[in-house]
This record gives structure tokens, sequence and C-alpha cells, in this order.
């Protein structure tokens, strides 16, 4: 019996912002990765304004604007089923308040889509990928605003409608429950000047988005009723970090923060715990009439996620996030990569599982990868076994909570070429199958390059996961 269906669809998985470049070219606007450097405090020390004497990753990023075409030749010759990119919302509508699309920015994605139906791979489109417009944080500060939902509607209707034939798996917003922990990064909200106490005030915002991904949602049911809109939520998990109960129960309160937005855009209310979290913060939020009837008509159908790592929480931990994942202190019993993050391929099964008992929809793994240090060797070569280890074993727990009978519709390796990386702004923290020369100052030639990695998912993917053998 094979471990994997016969449809599963393998890929990769990219974001506009962090490999198109391209930044003000045929009339985009900037979008808030425009503003941030690179560097270990890529989204904490940022300035709303672009500084010539400062280096910013995403202007010039890998240049897919204008490689795509040689770079998804490279992602066919590997037999990708699917690719996943976003629409950068700044490319169609450079402000986000127009009220016509950019045609030059409609033209491009109609363009990539269909070089990717050249090859047989669908596209699976994220709408906003950490590139909300610039200049809805700078008058609304984003999300925070109700009139946001508004725009990002019209923004949803052009998409469907331009790409809605091309375009079979969307997915509305990316980690968008990052939002409590790296506001800016996930929805473009400025948290300076909103008090030390800021954390409460993003769950006015959080409705809106809720409210947002509902009407995206009924959009997508009356335009392209034959097509399938998921959501896309960080889900690297936490384990308790003893057998403590209070640990036990401290750590499910900690899940729960993401759990939450799938338990509302999945199940279509606010689940009783997040009421509770509005009476202990003093919120009442801002309602309109028929919000509540419409999140809980117009809820997603399927979960996409991200998994990179776990950690362990106990009463007392510091709250610390990166882009893989947060909370807590390390798990002694885990290696970890170059970048300290732990390295569980059990943990991505068990997740599988508890969001499978949880839902029963189904699962998407739409982000997983290992970022490391690559070594060219004197003869060109990089030879980057651990990478392989890395996929093998992850793939290796995916089959067996697809056994476990979880429904895993696909899997989308992080990074499947080297892009800007989204908590650092590096280059040298390369997740690729194909090396991109290119340094962390933006110096290189651009040149493509395949790893050993390369032949190694060709394999995976040619014998539908059923050869891991390295």
């Amino acid at each position: 019996m094979a471990r994997f269906p016969e449809n599963f669809l393998w890929g990769g998985a990219v974001a506009a912002n962090q490999c198109e470049g391209a930044y003000l070219e045929d009339g985009k606007g900037l979008d808030c990765s425009d503003v941030t450097l690179c560097g270990p405090t890529r989204y904490i020390d940022y300035e709303l304004e672009i500084d010539p004497n400062k280096f910013y990753p995403s202007h010039e990023a890998i240049d897919f604007y204008h490689t795509y075409k040689d770079d998804i030749k490279l992602f066919a010759e590997m037999g990708f089923k699917v690719f996943r990119t976003s629409i950068n919302w700044s490319r169609l509508y450079p402000t986000g308040e127009e009220t016509e699309p950019n045609p030059a920015g409609v033209r491009f994605y109609h363009d990539l889509f269909d070089e990717l139906h050249k090859y047989g791979i669908e596209p699976l489109v994220t709408k906003s990928h950490y590139e909300s417009p610039l200049a809805l944080t700078k008058k609304y500060n984003a999300w925070m605003d109700r009139r946001l939902v508004e725009y990002f509607e019209r923004f949803a209707r052009t998409c469907f409608t331009e790409y809605g034939s091309k375009v079979k798996y969307w997915l509305t917003f990316n980690e968008i429950n990052n939002i409590m922990k790296a506001p800016f990064l996930a929805a473009g909200i400025d948290t300076r000047n909103m008090g030390d106490n800021w954390e409460p005030q993003i769950y006015q915002a959080m409705h809106h988005i809720f409210v947002a991904n509902a009407k995206t949602v009924q959009l997508a049911r009356e335009i392209m009723p034959d097509n399938q809109i998921g959501i896309m939520l960080s889900l690297s998990n936490v384990y308790p970090g003893t057998c403590k109960p209070e640990d036990v129960f401290a750590t499910m309160g900690v899940r729960r923060r993401s759990l939450l937005f799938s338990d509302v855009m999945l199940r279509g209310s606010y689940p009783g715990y997040f009421w509770k979290m509005l009476r202990e913060a003093g919120v009442t939020l801002d309602m309109k009439p028929g919000d509540l009837e419409l999140i809980r008509k117009y809820t997603n159908d399927y979960l996409g996620f991200s998994y990179y790592r776990t950690n362990a929480f106990s009463v007392g931990d510091p709250m610390v996030f990166s882009t893989g994942g947060g909370f807590g202190h390390d798990n002694p019993y885990l290696k970890v990569s170059s970048w300290g993050w732990a390295i569980d391929p059990l943990g991505l099964r068990y997740t599988c599982n508890e969001l499978w008992d949880r839902y029963q929809k189904p699962l998407f793994i739409v982000e997983n990868g290992l970022g490391m240090v690559d070594t060219i060797e004197e003869d060109g070569s990089i030879h980057d076994v651990e990478r392989m280890e890395y996929l093998r074993d992850h793939l290796e727990a995916v089959a067996d909570a697809i056994d476990d009978g979880c429904q895993v519709m696909g899997y989308t390796w992080w990074g499947p070429i080297d892009i800007v990386s989204a908590g650092t702004g590096e280059m040298k923290k390369r997740y690729g199958f194909i090396y991109v020369d290119r340094d962390n100052e933006g110096n290189g030639t651009g040149e493509r390059r395949k790893k050993d990695s390369f032949e190694y998912y060709k394999k995976v993917i040619a014998t539908n996961g059923e050869d891991l053998e390295i």
C-alpha cells in the first residue's frame, strides 16, 4: 500500500516579498517588507521610510520577477506538482486604496501562472504573505482600521476574477496567528505609538481580519465555486516543559493562542476561551451587525500550516518569538539547527494528528524546511546531506501521520530555491535545493546552481515518496 496518496501535491513554497525583487518596477507600491533591514532585529528596529544609505533585502531579493521562467523550469525538472507563492498586494494595488488594479501587476501574475501551467504545475496562492501595502500602515495603521476589510475585499475580487480559472488552491493570510507576536510582519501594524500594553489592542485587528477572511471565502464561493480556499497558520508546536499540572495547563494556553485562528476560520465562531481573554484584557470588540453570522457561514476548506520545530514551555518562561515558532525553552532531547531551531520530525506527526483530530478538515503542509549555511566545493558542487536528512525524516513523519488516518493534501518545502530569510533578511540562511549566488549585502551574480538535494527531492517526487533513501 502506497504511503502517500496518488494525487499527493509535491512542491515548494516561496513568498513574493522574499524572492521577486523589482520592488518599484512596473508601478508596484511599497509594501512593509520594503522598509525592513537585514539582521536579527529585522522586524523590530524598523522605520517607515527608505534610507538610501541602508540595504533592504527585498528590493532585489533573487530577482524572481525577471528570472521566474528559468526558475520554474528547474522546479519542473524536480517534478513539482504544485508551487506556492503569493500575490503581492502592493503590486496590484500600490497604496491599497486604488479602485482599479495596476495593469502591469495583473499581467505579471497571469504570465507567472501560465508559465507554471506550461509544465503542469498547479499554483498555490497566498493573498497576503507579509507584504501589506505600506501606505495602509501609514494612513490607517493597517488592520487596526475597519476600512481594510473593504480594501482587502476589492483585492480578493480582482484576484479571483483575474486568476480564478488558473489557480485552484488559495490561502487568505500567511501565518496570521503571528499577529499577536509580530504584528508589523504579519499584518503591517506599527505598535510604537500603541503603548507597552499593545497586545490587547490587536484583538480588534484580529476581528477585522476574521471578517475579511469570511468575506473572501464568500467571494470565492460566488466567483470560483469549484476552487478551494484555505487558511495558513504558523503551527510549529510546543510541549509542556514538565508533567507538572501547572506547566501542562499553561502550555495549553500557549497553544490556544495559535489555534484560536483556526478555531474561528474553520469552526466559524469565537471559542469560549477567547471571550475570557477579552474580559481579562478589558476589551470589548467593535463589531457590526452580521459579523458573527458572516464568520459562522463562510468557513475555509482546508488548513495550510508551517511546521519547523518544537520547544518546551513552563510557567514563568519568557515569551520568545521567531518566524519558526516561539515560546518557552529548548528541549534537551532534540538536536538543533545552525540557527538554534530544534529538529523534531515526530513533532510534525504529532501536529498533524492534533490538527486532524480537532478539525477533520484536509491538512496541507505548506512550509517545512531547514535553513543552513551551504559550502560550495572546488568543483562547484554543494553536498547538503543535512538538508536531505531533515527532508527524509520529516517525510517519514508525514507518511506515518497519513497512516494514522490524517488527510494530508500535499507538502511544499519552504524555499526550494534560496530566498531572503523572513526572520533575519539573510541570504546565508539557505533553504533551497537550488543555490543562488547572492550574499547578505546583495552582492553576487545571481547564478543558480543545483545542490545534491535537488536530485534527492526529484527522486522523492518521482517515486511519490516511496524512495526516501539518501
